[in-house]
């Protein structure tokens, strides 16, 4: 069976549960100003800062060629895109992997846009940037990992990780969050994102990272964040966000010509996103020979690296000393594989958990019929009450509420308790796992 059929099967199923992403509040629109470190080839573009560069800074301008979908990226809006080249000799040595043959493992993690909500399992981005990994290096045995997750951001990335990227020996990780990572929660998605960045980076595998950013109709966007973190590790950055704007604002396209609604790229905004990334690409396998020098430098963390540990425990992990009312419940929900599952009624007693942790969260369903409540007893105090209800929703999908953070790691007694309705009427609960760091 090919590697394409495989793919088409297992996102196919993925498709039946896509969710949406979460919504975003307004952010600053900023973009880094990165200098080219000696090692890395650049490529001449116009600065995408807002800013107005200084007479002897300004590049010579590209030509204002009217913008075609059909006819594929223009130059001014390729140049749009790069919002940085970044340090490309990691990347250089596994495209120089995939070209010599042999196993190749493609990876991306995002939200629902990774997933290929509105476009489908064969037209999204992922699989179209997969399919130029399979055309270009055909010796390569290029596996596909679609890590997308709808609604879900870097906080919830970053403790999955271990299980849904780094379990396949990633190569390379395309990472992209802009969309769900918003300024409700600036300081934690910056440091979960920050966080993944080197989790992936520092792993056995050693992959190669690119950053994306994706945009609502609005702008809104966590790319100004994101880039920040990425800048500083001298990380490739590819803008969707950038590129699509400038063309819409130049009245070349409209948004409704790339997107069904106000967040997610259709089919054709799929393959525009996969256009850009894949012209990086190609720029950087044409010059393999020429990339060389040292790597990118993780060896300070741009944040604390809060969550650099981060992990879940899920279904069967020997941390749970107590179902308490809960039941095992192996079915998915909003992607996540298995729950634990209680009908609130009666008496009730919690889900217990014995940990090693400095951080600790609750990974939960929300539900938009019968949803109930939850507190959460951390060593015999209550720190969070926890409403599970999303009446009215989009539908239902797993929420993640963080309920204590210590100045350092130690053992920790979790009781996940159920609180009976007031009006005396059933209700559910869904934990998906418990994630700690």
């Amino acid at each position: 069976m090919s590697g394409k059929t495989l793919r088409f099967i297992a996102l196919l199923c993925g498709a039946l549960l896509l969710g949406g992403c979460a919504s975003n509040s307004p952010s600053p629109d900023p973009s880094p100003d990165p200098s080219p470190s000696p090692n890395q080839i650049t490529v001449a573009s116009p600065d995408p800062v807002l800013t107005e560069p200084s007479p002897e800074e300004a590049p010579s301008p590209l030509p204002d060629v009217p913008y075609v979908i059909d006819e594929g990226p223009t130059e001014a809006m390729i140049a749009e895109s790069r919002l940085a080249e970044g340090n490309k000799v990691r990347l250089a040595e596994k495209l120089k992997k995939a070209q010599a043959g042999g196993d190749f493992t493609v990876a991306y993690i995002g939200g629902s846009i990774t997933q290929g909500s509105s476009a489908g399992p064969e037209t999204c981005y992922s699989a179209l940037v997969t399919d130029w990994f399979e055309t270009t290096f055909p010796n390569a045995a290029v596996q596909y990992v679609n890590a997308g997750i709808g609604a879900t951001g870097s906080y919830i990335g970053v403790h999955r990780a271990d299980g849904d990227v780094l379990a396949k020996n990633p190569d390379i990780v395309f990472v992209e969050f802009s969309v769900n990572d918003t300024t409700e929660n600036t300081e934690r998605n910056i440091n979960s994102y920050d966080s993944l960045l080197r989790k992936l980076w520092l792993s056995p595998s050693a992959p190669a990272l690119v950053a994306v950013a994706t945009t609502q109709e609005s702008g809104n966007s966590f790319q100004a964040q994101h880039a920040e973190i990425a800048a500083a590790y001298d990380l490739p950055f590819v803008s969707y966000r950038n590129a699509i704007l400038y063309v819409i604002d130049k009245g070349y396209i409209v948004w409704d010509d790339i997107s069904d609604d106000d967040i997610h790229p259709n089919v054709t905004g799929h393959k525009v996103l996969s256009e850009l990334i894949i012209s990086y690409l190609e720029g950087v396998n044409a010059e393999l020979d020429a990339i060389s020098g040292e790597e990118s430098d993780f060896s300070v963390p741009h944040t604390d690296d809060k969550y650099q540990n981060a992990r879940l425990i899920r279904l069967g992990d020997e941390s749970v000393t107590s179902l308490g009312m809960f039941e095992e419940n192996t079915t998915n929900f909003g992607n996540f594989a298995g729950t634990w599952r209680a009908t609130v009624e009666g008496e009730v007693s919690g889900l217990v958990f014995e940990v090693e942790a400095k951080n600790i969260a609750v990974f939960f369903g929300k539900l938009t019929k019968d949803g109930g409540l939850f507190e959460v007893i951390i060593d015999g105090e209550q720190t969070a009450i926890v409403d599970t209800s999303f009446p009215g929703g989009w539908g239902n999908y797993v929420e993640v509420t963080e309920v204590a953070s210590y100045e350092e790691p130690g053992a920790h007694t979790v009781e996940i308790r159920p609180v009976v309705p007031e009006d005396g009427a059933a209700a559910r609960l869904y934990i998906s796992s418990l994630a700690v760091s």
